[in-house]
């Protein structure tokens, strides 16, 4: 979901599914796993692959409300790509694509 300059809520839709975080949540998408060294060695694809820890923000829910009564803000904005903790976030997948619900304590960095 993102704040347009009225203040009003969008919805970001991809493909033809909706996703809107709740509070204190954000969507990414993955990145995908590379099968190719910077050597130019194609890896199999195998069981075993390690999940990547970069995506790019697909929506922001708002703003979270933490027990002391205080306000935690997102730490990124849409579009922007993240690091997020190796086994953060609640996996969903739609339309043959995989999709993180990350916690924003869990966002690591912002990539510039």
């Amino acid at each position: 979901m993102v704040r347009s300059k009225s203040g009003k809520k969008k919805i970001i839709r991809r493909g033809k599914s909706r996703f809107v975080p709740t509070a204190g949540y954000v969507l990414i998408e993955p990145r995908e796993v590379e099968s190719k060294t910077a050597g130019g060695i194609y890896l199999p694809e195998t069981g075993n692959t390690e999940k990547p820890q970069i995506g790019k923000i697909l929506a922001v829910g708002d703003e979270e409300i933490l027990d002391s009564g205080m306000k935690r803000k997102s730490p990124a904005k849409v579009g922007e790509d993240v690091v997020y903790k190796k086994w953060g976030g609640n996996e969903i997948k739609e339309g043959g694509k995989e999709y993180l619900f990350v916690k924003f304590e869990d966002i690591i960095a912002v990539i510039k």
